[in-house]
């Protein structure tokens, strides 16, 4: 059973470690943990994982954020991949830093990222993983925010989340969105994943 699992994020130096890149964070650290690296192809950087007998290919769009759908819609079709092994990873700011939101399908919540992606694959059912990054920012410095770097301690904080975010992955193609929603979504602050034999 093959997934495409995509980080959103900006490419470019000046975008590492930025808190709009959570999604390139979390398949850097797995591609790292499962030693492979990414390949430099058509529309992106692909890594190839396997976990359980299941292959996940790894996506970082290089089309920029609001034009993650060209590169998602791209690798669907190279990779011969239903919609419904597609898994989109990206932050949110409604969320507190770590919180982990886990759905099958939803509206974009006005992220360009995901709104280029309903458009060019022609639908909103897709599963997407929200990273929560905070938001301690006035009106009118949403842009700042997202596209500035994360501090020593947010750094601290994040690291159990990606790890997390990673066994979301794992479970979402081993045991099924629905399984892994019921497991992995936290509510209040963010919780140890329980204990899985997968």
């Amino acid at each position: 059973m093959n997934y495409l699992v995509v980080g959103l994020g900006n490419i470019g130096f000046e975008y590492v470690d930025t808190r709009h890149n959570i999604g390139f964070s979390v398949l850097d650290a797995w591609a790292q943990a499962s030693n492979t690296s990414f390949s430099t192809k058509r529309y992106g950087d692909v890594a190839e994982v396997r976990f359980k007998g299941h292959s996940f290919t790894l996506l970082k769009p290089s089309t920029y954020m609001n034009l993650s759908g060209k590169a998602v819609n791209y690798w669907l079709q190279q990779s011969k991949i239903p919609v419904e092994r597609l898994l989109v990873i990206v932050d949110d700011m409604a969320l507190p830093i770590g919180h982990l939101r886990l759905r099958k399908k939803g509206s974009d919540g006005g992220h360009n990222g995901l709104a280029n992606i309903a458009q060019m694959i022609g639908t909103e059912s897709y599963c997407r993983l929200r990273i929560g990054i905070g938001s301690h920012i006035g009106f009118g410095s949403q842009v700042d925010f997202v596209l500035g770097k994360w501090t020593a301690e947010e750094k601290v904080e994040l690291k159990p989340a990606i790890e997390r975010a990673i066994d979301v992955i794992k479970a979402f193609g081993t045991i099924g969105v629905d399984r892994a929603m019921n497991q992995y979504n936290t509510k209040g602050a963010p919780s140890e994943p329980k204990a899985t034999n997968q």
